[in-house]
């Protein structure tokens, strides 16, 4: 049997406030084999979002570890996590994360670019016809829905065939039918480039797409199931 891809282990994120000390996070532990698809689900406040920020490292747990990719995180520095999550990880937001100064080409370009690969422009043409936006390659965000942003942004989260995709409300800032059609769009795209998949949602008909869910409540893992709806 394979390694994980992703191993979470007694991962615990404590803030100080006025009060002293706010754990935010109470050891977590879970991992994730390659193609494996699980939601985050949990009340706002839970500690979701910040959950999903460590497995990305770009926030750092007060104890525990993240392997992501068969690399312990946080034994490198930040620029060595950058360098990784470059390479290995994609990103969905619900504000979409779009530089807006940038047309929809050269916002998919941007990843390929940094990683210096010299198809560039044809690699992000092509996934932006794949997702549906090929008449609109030299649009500015500004002058695109917020369906066509976030199939932007999901070209650019799967241009560079990341081994992790992260998402974090991805259809939260969209209409429920928009939203539905981003979703169907992302887990199709997921299966086809075998992507392990990380999600963020208060949504249980989304949650309930994925292999596995675990919901989060005062910072503690209360629950984790898999799709058969059996304790895992």
């Amino acid at each position: 049997m394979s390694e994980p891809i992703i191993v979470v282990q007694r991962v615990t994120k404590k803030v100080a406030d006025s009060t002293g000390s706010l754990t935010i996070l109470h050891d977590i532990d879970f991992a994730l084999a390659a193609r494996e698809s699980v939601a985050i689900v949990g009340a706002s406040g839970s500690g979701k979002s910040t959950l999903l920020s460590i497995v990305a490292g770009l926030d750092t747990p007060s104890s525990g570890s993240v392997v992501l990719a068969g690399v312990d995180l946080f034994t490198l520095d930040e620029d060595a996590r950058a360098e990784l999550r470059s390479r290995q990880v994609g990103f969905v937001f619900q504000s979409f994360q779009l530089l807006g100064n940038l047309t929809a080409l050269e916002n998919v370009m941007l990843p390929l670019e940094l990683l210096g690969r010299p198809d560039a422009r044809a690699a992000a043409t092509e996934m932006l016809r794949r997702v549906g936006l090929g008449e609109r390659l030299r649009h500015y965000p500004k002058v695109l829905s917020g369906g066509e942003q976030q199939r932007v942004a999901l070209a650019r989260a799967f241009v560079v065939r990341p081994a992790v995709l992260l998402a974090d409300e991805p259809t939260g800032s969209l209409d429920f039918a928009t939203g539905a059609t981003v979703m169907e769009l992302m887990f199709e795209l997921n299966r086809e480039a075998g992507t392990t998949l990380v999600l963020v949602t208060h949504d249980p008909a989304i949650a309930a797409r994925c292999d596995r869910q675990l919901r989060i409540e005062a910072g503690r893992i209360v629950e984790s199931t898999r799709r058969d709806l059996q304790p895992a």
